[in-house]
This record gives structure tokens, sequence and C-alpha cells, in this order.
């Protein structure tokens, strides 16, 4: 079912007419022929700069190889990665998914075991390493990168001008949206247009009306299912905040709720850690906090969804392995795990990096002391149809209107059953 999916994703990138690298450079210098060229792919354009500067000093310490960084489209990624390996060429290294998401690949038969390659990785810890096993032969197949975790960003100086504290309880949510919607701001800066934004909208006030890490514990051993009363109140109280959302919410994307945030249109914004740094590069004025999303009760832990974000991974059909090693352990270094906390203000999986040295990251961990997994994609992403691309659908529909929140719930519970043996009881 997995290279189904892999030649899905390879007939539906080249029925548009996507291209791809090759994995070759054509060089000019006869000094630049000598050198291996790795070929490397990310699918965060807004990281080009910071990559850039580590590919540099990467270079400076290994003058004999060339990194060459081509960065994708978050959204277009896993078909133009798949189609390429697939074709047999593709980049040496490059980001690779998580859990189910770096299972359809390693378990093709693209991905190269690192443990043999990188003994270090026995460092790492093992929820790190969770999301970088391939659940089918137990290999290691990336070196675990970042952590995220997800939760409300809120403009300070509104809530400033305004005379707003934190929430600590779902209402007092509400009344700041109101205080603020009256002040003439958009309450809540998300929108519904892209399916996945929808899963992390679940991540950051999900949890903490499902109930957080027993829910998840429950469910995935069967206990319980998403047709529980806990999950379909969660989705109604995800469908009430259609009411703070921007005007014809449907067709705000990804990038129009980033420039609600930016622009101070809207002071609050569910969404990852992964932001924040993008946030001060396009606007270094914007004084920002961050929340863990309260429950009904001052007393309900305020859950916030963590999970393995990213990993490193290496071509199993590259021709530069020992190279590609070598830039793979640079990536996994501890010079560039404090990078990825100072430059990028994200967790990073390295063992030994202190990442409380970083304000905005010790507050992130703060919040990681309500830390619960992040429901579909740890839990539910390792067979077809997965749970995110269930709940991305069903939750558009809950969002549009054109279905109940309970049969949002049964369109999850019976996709999932069809292959989920611990529903099948």
């Amino acid at each position: 079912m997995k290279r189904n999916v892999i030649a899905f994703l390879l007939i539906s990138l080249l029925a548009t007419g996507t291209l791809f690298a090759t994995g070759t450079v054509e060089t000019s210098s006869a000094d630049s022929a000598k050198k291996t060229v790795l070929q490397f792919w990310t699918w965060r354009p807004e990281d080009v700069e910071f990559y850039d500067n580590q590919i540099a000093k990467f270079e400076t310490e290994n003058p004999d190889i060339q990194v060459v960084q081509t960065a994708y489209k978050n959204t277009e990624y896993n078909t133009i990665l798949a189609a390429s390996l697939s074709g047999g060429s593709g980049p040496d290294v490059f980001q690779g998914r998580a859990y189910g998401g770096l299972a359809t690949y390693a378990d093709s038969g693209f991905l190269e075991p690192l443990e043999q390659w990188m003994p270090e990785l026995k460092n790492y810890s093992a929820t790190a390493l969770l999301g970088a096993t391939s659940p089918t032969d137990g290999k290691v197949y990336g070196s675990p990168a970042v952590s995220q975790t997800v939760f409300m960003y809120y403009n300070i100086d509104v809530y400033k001008k305004l005379g707003l504290s934190v929430p600590k309880t779902w209402d007092q949510l509400i009344a700041n949206f109101d205080a603020v919607a009256k002040a003439g701001y958009t309450a809540l800066g998300n929108g519904a247009k892209d399916g996945w934004t929808l899963e992390t909208m679940l991540g950051g006030m999900g949890p903490v009306f499902y109930g957080g890490t027993d829910f998840f514990n429950a469910v995935v051993t069967g206990k319980k299912n998403f047709q529980d009363p806990s999950f379909i109140k969660m989705v109604e109280k995800m469908k009430s905040l259609t009411a703070y959302m921007p005007k014809m919410y449907m067709g705000i994307g990804y990038d129009d709720m980033r420039s609600n945030f930016i622009n101070e249109v809207s002071p609050h914004l569910i969404a990852g850690s992964y932001e924040a740094a993008y946030f001060r590069a396009q606007n270094p004025n914007l004084n920002f906090g961050i929340f863990g999303i309260p429950g009904e009760k001052a007393t309900d832990p305020a859950y916030v969804s963590v999970y393995a974000d990213m990993n490193f991974a290496m071509n199993a059909h590259s021709q530069n392995k020992e190279a590609a090693v070598k830039f793979m352990k640079f990536l996994s270094s501890k010079e560039f795990g404090k990078s990825i906390v100072s430059d990028m203000k994200m967790v990073t999986s390295v063992p030994g990096v202190d990442a409380s040295s970083d304000p905005f990251i010790a507050q992130v961990l703060e919040l990681q002391k309500n830390a619960t997994p992040y429901l579909f994609l740890v839990g539910f992403r390792y067979n077809q149809p997965t749970g995110s691309s269930l709940w991305q659908a069903a939750a558009q529909g809950v969002m549009a209107g054109t279905i109940s929140p309970a049969d949002a719930a049964k369109q999850i519970q019976d996709g999932i059953a069809s292959y989920y043996k611990p529903f099948q009881k």
C-alpha cells in the first residue's frame, strides 16, 4: 500500500509537469570539479538564509564537499520528493518527515538506515527516536532535528492597551476575543483554506477538551474511539471559534494567517513554535507572547501538543554516501543544535544542548510541562487513509457548515477502522 502511495504521488507530479533536480551539478572550474557535490533539500523556503550560513560553515571545514540547497514550498515538498526518489534520483540528504511520513519512505526502500553510519544516534532520547524509526523493521532512518509545540500566540502590546491578561479559563479566552473584536481587531487570525492548518488548530485547542494524553493512550489502544463524546465536544468548540476568525475564513490560507498576526490585524494565532523566528524576521517590532489554551476550569491542564517535526535523512541510492554522512553528522552536532535554538527559535533534538538559554524556548519548555502527543500525527499516520487526512477533510466540512461534528467524528472513526485492528473489535 505504501508503494502505491509513492506511485500515486509520482503520477500526480508528472501529470502537472513538475520538474525536479537530478542530483548533478555542472561546474565551471577545475577546483569545483574535484569536489563531491551533495544535493540537500528542505521544505522551508523561509529558512534558506539560515541553511546557507550553516552550509558555509560545513564547507569551510570540508573544502572537498559542496552542498547545494534546494527549498520547496512545504505543501509541494512531499510530492516532489516522492517522485524524485521513485525515479532513482533526488537529494543526497534532505529534511524528512517523522512517524508515518518517515515510515512510508523507509518501507519503500528510499531511506538509508543510519545506525551503522551514526552510532551517536543512541544518545538521542527515546521520544525523539520514535519519530525517526520505522515500526516495520525497528531501524532508525532519520537523525532527529527538532520538536515542535502548538499553542496560542498573542500580541502583548494589544493586551496591554486593552488591559487584558493571559486567560486561565476558556470563558476568559472568549472574553478576550470579544474585547479585541470590539476594539476593531480580528480576534483570531486562523483560517480554514488549508486542511493541515486545521490539524494545527486541533493541536492547540483540542487536547484540553478531549482529555490530553489519557485520551491519546485510550484511543491508540482501542479503549476509546473518535466518536467519544469528549472528542465530539472538542470539534464543537472548534466550530464555535469561527465567530472570531476572519471574514471568509474558508478562503484564508497559511500565508494569510501569518500575515494577520505579523501585521497586527489579529492579536491571536494558534500555531506552532516554528513560527517565532519568521515572525521576528518579518516584523522585528512585533511584541508577542505565548500561552497554552485553557480549559473550562482554571485547574484543567493547559495542554500543548508536542511532536518530533523533522529528521535529517539520507537517500539510500545516493552515490555520495561518505560525504553525505559527514554532512549528516554536521547537522547532528551540538554546534548546529545551538544554532537551531539561537537562530531558528526551535527546540533542538540534539542531546546536550541547553535549549533553555533562549528566552522564547524557555517559555516553550515551560508550556511543555503539560505536553501531550500531537494526536493524528503521532498516532495515526502509518496507514491509508491517515488520521491526519481524515481529520483535515472532516474539519473543513465542519468549519464550512456542511457536516456536523458528530458526522465528522464518524467519518474519522470509520476511515481509521478500515485498517486499524484495535477499532475492529
